[in-house]
This record gives structure tokens, sequence and C-alpha cells, in this order.
């Protein structure tokens, strides 16, 4: 199933909405929350709040929880942005 067939029947069984989150596919709650993405290698981020769904999902073969925060930030002062848009790198 591609993306947008995926999205196509969540879409038109939930009150979600096709929209991008940093250039990412996603679905989006009214309220405009993110509750599920497709990143650029094929995977899926989906937020599941209840215990026992998170656990079957993560119970699918290749599953993972996705951890955001364990990715290093990007931090820089404003000048340092300045010259990252000026330039197009990083001083």
């Amino acid at each position: 199933m591609t993306w947008e067939e995926l999205a196509a029947d969540i879409t038109a069984r939930h009150p979600l909405k096709e929209s991008k989150m940093f250039g990412m596919p996603c679905l989006k709650r009214e309220n405009g929350k993110v509750v599920a993405g497709y990143w650029k290698d094929g995977g899926l981020t989906v937020k599941l709040t209840d215990e026992a769904a998170r656990e079957q999902a993560l119970a699918i073969q290749g599953a993972e929880l996705f951890d955001p925060a364990a990715q290093p930030p990007v931090s820089a002062t404003a000048d340092q942005w300045r010259g990252f848009g000026g330039t197009g790198r990083f001083p």
C-alpha cells in the first residue's frame, strides 16, 4: 500500500487531513496536531497514545520507537543562522 492509498483510506474513516510537516507528508487532526508521517525512506511514524495499541504496533517486525529527542539538536546563535542563510553553510 502506498502512502497515498493509506492516507486516502484513513482520511475517509477519520477526521484527519493530509498535510506536510518540514516537507514530510503527514496526517493531522483538525487542531493541527500530527498523528502520522511518511519518511522519505518509506518509514511510517504514528502517534499511538493507547498503550495496548502501541505494544501491538511494536510487535510488527521492524517496528521501533521513534525518539526525536535522541537526535542531537541543531542550535546556533542568530548571527550563525544569518551566516548560514547567506553562505549556504554554518560558519
